[in-house]
């Protein structure tokens, strides 16, 4: 079969049903999620059939303000407990950081992840952004957060099984359900639950055939316990005291509020919208009064999920200002809130957005309407109705740009702000609204240098989790319009309705907008064509890279010598990438090269490049310099190997430590080995011998040439750097290019060829020999490759990934020599470097992986048959 039937193969195999699901994955689930939330909505609707939107503004101005103010007290302390997760995680792994900025991390995250609920405005991308600054790596944060789900997954399942045991009778009476069935359920979660505590006592290791699993123990295990309940019993009480008095009592409350709250998170929609409400509905309905518990539970989301973003977002302008700036502990929290400034106005903005979008819908209070009729005509009142909802929009759909901190999306985020401000007064002079939109214009402006990505908003295509997101506000406010107007009958008149007293008509034609408006947006964000696709690369694009190569500290970059990658230079034209593409992976090789200033604009630009063109987008061998410009740009990284790195200032052959490379070197000349280095100009007369002996090594190993990280021997590429030889018997017997740049920070070799008669040692000889050249010639580093899945944690409680890659070397030799790999360069005692891979989706890890080998070998037959 010919590799061109391999691919053909491959490419069916990955269009089978799994490799559909792999692929459409974001949008199978985006459907789910408006599904789901669809059917709760509809449930809502019908459970409160008899509740009219008059009820529920009683019912919300009926709340004493003692009942509100307990609620923030209880919402403080339900915050408290949860920024305890991070730090109990940060102790579990055995990390030591600056509490203050820990602190501010975790109230961040919670109060951008309990708001937004969905992928890119996660906790867990907070988290990645800001302790990656602090210096964890990506396995330790990955730890951090596997730690925080778990934590509050069996929390959440402890606590509401305890608690359902023992007011099951109550509960069930309230649902209509039988008691004996919730406590069977609640004893076997409470048993599972124990039996885990019981065997992880003393932090015992559990293993499930390849993976093993530190449980924590019995102090940990009941620290976590206690603080779950504290988070779940406090954001319990937010909602139960903003309630009327009733005869459900807190335990039987809380039992119902905690399966809520699990549900919510379990449906995947954004902040559990609709799917809380809806459990709350059927499980209280018949105990409380439905205007006064929908009120309540309006008030709730301001109070527990709004209020927070709020606080967090006066937060960051207050550690800005100068008196507090120059406090430590304030100026650490005020750093830290400015670089994660995009993603809380990003969370804001959506906020901010759906307001805009459901205010529009809703009517405006009598007495507000009686006074605006004096002074503004009619029809600036139906179009700021209409206006604000489009405005809406436009900050949803702006929120995904500035999460991105693209500076359209903030000149479109202050545009709509500034206006739904304006429209708000002249339409319902609703206040708060407006005050809300005046600490975001605020917010904006103070970090508007936050914002210096020059990308255009219209090119920024919608995924399929934010499409989702903007198919939840906009049925969330198609179902507040169809609740608020259930007694008006519908009729096409309707439709032309022009007057002050009819706000049915208002909202029906905002929506209409609105649907337009959004339906439009997403058509464009998921049918439009492919935007780019690459160039073959040209003889003057490799000129230009190699002259950015020359100017810069990292050898391998030479690589793009090759011509056999493709590149992406940044907008100023001081920076590039490499990369290839197979299947769906486009793969970046390293890091970006050249003026590291534009390095974060260029991954941005890459990453987007790859999603417009329906691709992966995968970073390979990046280092930590990176990682940070990948995070931001809603990447993952997985730790792939070690580097290894001499130092040359520092490196000596005296001394017992290399007293073997000292014999190699002796029992070299003994074998009559000479060693040379060939300049570049001189290397084109030695060229036939070079591929000699290139052909004759190929031949003996049964091997192929490798492409993408590795070179191979191509006469453009060989004649292009200097080339280290050996010679025996007045002929070459080996020889290795030597890769290097005009700042003689760095130095590395990448073709080493033997003939099969080279004496035994010659590689040793050869390495040592270029070593000690090279620090001769002034050089300060040598660069001695990868060593993959080298150095993966070994703790129990490490991730799966590096679970995973340190069982490949250590029972992988089969494959491929990963220890004797190691073995060989830990001769030289250098000082080993982390390198990662980074991709857009979690998941894809192994799949980007399998691309990356299948680039680097030249194809499925190179991965076959080596």
């Amino acid at each position: 079969m010919t590799e061109k039937n391999d691919v053909t193969a491959i490419g069916e195999a990955e269009a089978g049903l799994s490799g559909f699901f792999e692929r459409y994955k974001p949008h199978l689930t985006s459907l789910a999620v408006i599904a789901v939330f669809v059917m709760m909505t509809v449930t809502i609707y019908r459970l409160t059939s008899e509740v009219r939107y008059d009820d529920i503004v009683i019912a919300l101005l009926d709340t004493r303000w003692k009942s509100a103010f307990l609620a923030v007290l209880f919402t403080a302390l339900s915050f408290a407990a949860l920024i305890c997760y991070d730090l109990n995680a940060i102790e579990f792994i055995g990390k030591r950081l600056k509490k203050p900025s820990v602190i501010a991390t975790a109230f961040i995250a919670y109060a951008v992840g309990n708001t937004a609920g969905f992928g890119p405005l996660s906790g867990g991308a907070i988290r990645f952004r800001a302790y990656t600054r602090m210096g964890l790596t990506p396995s330790d944060i990955a730890r951090v957060i596997a730690f925080v789900t778990l934590s509050f997954g069996l929390g959440l399942l402890s606590v509401s099984a305890l608690a359902t045991l023992i007011v099951a009778p109550r509960v069930a009476s309230i649902m209509d359900v039988d008691a004996i069935w919730l406590r069977g359920a609640a004893v076997i979660v409470i048993l599972v639950l124990a039996t885990l505590m019981y065997v992880g006592r003393n932090g015992r290791v559990v293993q499930i055939r390849q993976l093993k699993l530190r449980l924590p123990d019995s102090r940990t295990s009941s620290r976590q316990f206690l603080v779950s309940a504290l988070d779940i019993a406090a954001s319990a009480s937010v909602l139960y005291v903003l309630l009327p008095e009733t005869n459900v009592g807190w335990p039987s409350f809380f039992a119902i509020y905690a399966t809520a709250v699990g549900l919510g998170v379990l449906s995947h929609v954004p902040a559990g919208l609709g799917v809380f409400e809806a459990v709350m509905v059927a499980g209280l309905g018949n105990a409380i009064s439905l205007d006064q518990l929908l009120g309540g539970l309006v008030l709730y989301r301001m109070i527990y999920h709004v209020l927070p973003l709020l606080f967090a977002i006066i937060l960051m302008l207050v550690t800005e200002m100068k008196q507090f700036a120059a406090k430590p502990v304030m100026a650490d929290i005020g750093n830290l809130a400015g670089r994660l400034a995009p993603s809380l106005l990003s969370a804001f903005a959506l906020i901010l957005g759906a307001m805009l979008i459901f205010s529009s819908v809703t009517p405006t209070p009598n007495s507000n309407l009686d006074f605006l009729s004096n002074f503004v005509p009619l029809p600036i009142i139906e179009a700021a109705h209409f206006l604000s909802s489009i405005l809406g929009l436009g900050l949803v759909v702006a929120s995904r740009g500035l999460s991105q901190r693209l500076d359209g999306a903030w000149w479109v985020a202050l545009v709509a702000a500034a206006g739904g401000l304006f429209l708000s007064l002249i339409k319902a002079i609703a206040i708060f609204e407006a005050i809300f939109l005046g600490i975001f214009i605020v917010a904006l402006v103070f970090n508007m240098r936050a914002f210096t990505r020059h990308a255009s908003l219209l090119r920024q295509a919608l995924g399929p989790t934010w499409i989702a997101a903007m198919a939840v506000i906009v049925a969330g406010a198609a179902t507040i319009l169809l609740f608020v107007y259930r007694d008006t009958d519908y009729s096409q008149t309707l439709w032309w309705q022009f007057e002050f007293s009819e706000e049915a008509p208002r909202g029906l034609r905002a929506v209409l907008g609105l649907v337009l408006a959004s339906s439009t947006i997403a058509i464009f964000s998921l049918l439009r064509p492919v935007t780019y696709r690459p160039e073959e690369i040209k003889p003057e694009d490799i000129e230009k890279a190699t002259a950015i190569v020359a100017k810069q500290d990292v050898a391998d970059a030479n690589l793009v010598r090759m011509g056999d990658k493709h590149i992406m230079f940044s907008e100023k034209g001081n920076a590039f990438i490499m990369y290839g593409i197979r299947g769906r992976s486009w793969i970046a090789l390293a890091d970006p090269v050249g003026d590291e200033s534009e390095f974060s604009d260029l991954i941005w630009q890459f990453v987007e490049t790859v999603r417009a063109s329906g691709g992966r987008a995968v970073f390979y061998q990046i280092s930590s310099v990176s990682l940070p410009y990948c995070t931001d740009a809603g990447l993952r990284a997985f730790k792939l190997g070690e580097l290894a790195m001499i130092d040359l200032k520092r490196f000596e052959l005296k001394g017992g430590k290399l007293a073997n490379l000292r014999q190699s070197l002796s029992r070299g000349a003994r074998d009559g080995l000479s060693f040379s280095v060939v300049d570049t100009p001189d290397v084109p007369a030695i060229y036939d011998e070079l591929k000699h002996v290139s052909d004759s090594w190929l031949e003996h190993h049964n091997t192929r040439e490798k492409t993408f990280s590795l070179g191979s021997f191509e006469r453009d590429y060989v004649l292009s750097q200097p080339v280290a030889v050996l010679h025996k018997d007045g002929k070459i017997t080996a020889f290795a290019n030597i890769l290097m740049t005009d700042t003689k920070s760095e130095v590395t070799v990448d073709l080493m060829r033997f003939a099969p008669d080279a004496p035994r040692g010659s590689m040793d000889f050869l390495f040592v020999s270029i070593i000690e050249h090279m620090r001769e010639q002034g050089y300060s580093h040598f660069n001695l490759g990868m060593a993959p899945l080298s150095g993966m944690s070994k703790r129990d409680a490490a991730p799966v990934w590096d679970r995973i890659g340190g069982t490949l070397f250590e029972h992988g030799e089969r494959f491929y020599n990963f220890k004797g790999l190691r073995a060989f360069k830990s001769k030289f005692h250098p000082k080993w470097e982390p390198r990662y891979v980074a991709v857009s989706n979690g998941t894809s890890a192994a799949l980007a992986l399998m691309d990356a080998t299948v680039l680097i070998s030249g194809g499925v037959r190179g991965v076959i048959g080596k």
